[in-house]
């Protein structure tokens, strides 16, 4: 799935954000600017590129990862994201997938033929804890989007999130824990709380990834980052239930 950020850079909100992997990144590269500084992108028009033979680069049906380096809904890109909307709409022929925790800004960002949301725009609601689960998914939950993920990542705690799991509207759960050097501990127990929670609600769930820490058994593991997502897989707690076929 190839990464699409027309904008980089993002400051901290909320909890899930103290070890944000974008400013460590950026450290790590040795970033001249700070990374709380959101500047446009050579990405900016990606999926309009095109070959030699004037035939897009990404073709139909093209999967994109959208706006991982920042947040798509964040403040200091209002005055691009309508050519980013017209992007989507000149490549409709291919799908589109962010997270955020601004979803509270969602319903500000959205453009004006959005109706009941566009097909192939999917949206994941970032949650760490259980007080951002009951600030952010209600709104979440409120407003017009065709596909709809929670994504509890990096879980900071356990949380219960049953009375949000409307099998009508949200089609996936996943989780993850905190990456880096400061990473804080994701406890299994969490994760299979989730996973329980989403199978009793006829959701899929996915452990997408362990982080570098993982409490399982009493026990501390750490977990070299190569190595979390084929972890967190091993574990064998993914489960799909139905979703639409145009969009995966």
């Amino acid at each position: 799935m190839p990464m699409w950020n027309p904008w980089h850079g993002c400051h901290k909100i909320s909890a899930g954000c103290k070890n944000c992997y974008v400013y460590r990144e950026d450290y790590a590269f040795g970033s001249k600017r700070p990374t709380k500084e959101v500047r446009k992108t050579g990405s900016f028009r990606l999926p309009l590129k095109k070959d030699r033979r004037k035939n897009y680069k990404f073709p139909s049906g093209t999967e994109f990862a959208l706006c991982f380096t920042s947040d798509f809904l964040i403040k200091e890109a209002d005055e691009w994201r309508p050519e980013i909307w017209d992007i989507i709409r000149e490549r409709k022929d291919c799908t589109y997938f962010f997270f955020t925790k601004r979803i509270d800004r969602l319903e500000e960002c959205l453009p004006d033929d959005w109706g009941e949301g566009f097909e192939n725009v999917g949206i994941g609601c970032t949650v760490e804890n259980q007080e951002r689960a009951d600030f952010r998914l209600p709104i979440f939950l409120s407003l017009p989007i065709r596909h709809r993920i929670i994504v509890a990542a990096p879980l900071l705690e356990k949380i219960e999130i049953t009375r949000y799991l409307d099998s009508k509207l949200i089609e996936e759960v996943s989780v993850g824990g905190e990456s880096g050097k400061y990473a804080r501990c994701l406890d299994f127990d969490w994760v299979l709380s989730l996973r329980d929670q989403s199978e009793a609600a006829g959701i899929s769930f996915n452990f997408h990834q362990t982080g570098s820490y993982l409490i399982k058994d009493g026990r501390r593991f750490y977990i070299p980052r190569p190595l979390q997502h084929e972890q967190a897989k091993k574990a064998g707690l993914n489960t799909i239930h139905h979703r639409p076929d145009n969009f995966s």
